[in-house]
């Protein structure tokens, strides 16, 4: 069982095959780099929404607070959740729970000296970082 596997659990039991399990890791890569601003406007918008100390532990080096699906689906709005989850083929809650449980953790590892590297590629560290969950 790899990383993705144990990570996402029963959700990834739902949709058993790599090229799904790839869709949830392309939508977490999505919605990361849809952000104005990429992944320090997504860390914004969780600031905005009253969840600045979620965000700030995803960053930081110590334990990640989780979020819940509820959670998501504020923070990115209900309706973008819903088009995602249908452009993934799954319904809106499973994708808000996905991104649930990988954000927390794809922030993170993007951000390995508990800050934002404003120079990073993102682009190129998702696509290692998706590499890595999947393995």
């Amino acid at each position: 069982m790899g990383m993705f596997d144990q990570l996402l659990g029963g959700v990834v039991g739902q949709l058993g095959n790599a090229q799904q399990k790839g869709s949830l890791m392309d939508l977490a890569t999505q919605v990361i780099q849809s952000q104005p601003g990429g992944l320090s406007g997504l860390l914004a918008k969780f600031q905005s929404a009253g969840l600045g100390g979620h965000a700030d532990s995803w960053v930081g080096t110590g334990p990640n607070q989780p979020v819940t699906a509820d959670q998501i689906s504020n923070v990115l709005g209900s309706d973008k959740v819903a088009a995602m989850a249908q452009r993934l083929g799954v319904n809106p809650q499973m994708a808000s729970t996905a991104l649930a449980t990988l954000l927390p953790v794809v922030v993170d590892h993007l951000t390995p000296k508990g800050q934002v590297d404003h120079g990073a590629d993102l682009g190129a560290a998702l696509t290692a970082l998706k590499s890595k969950f999947l393995a």
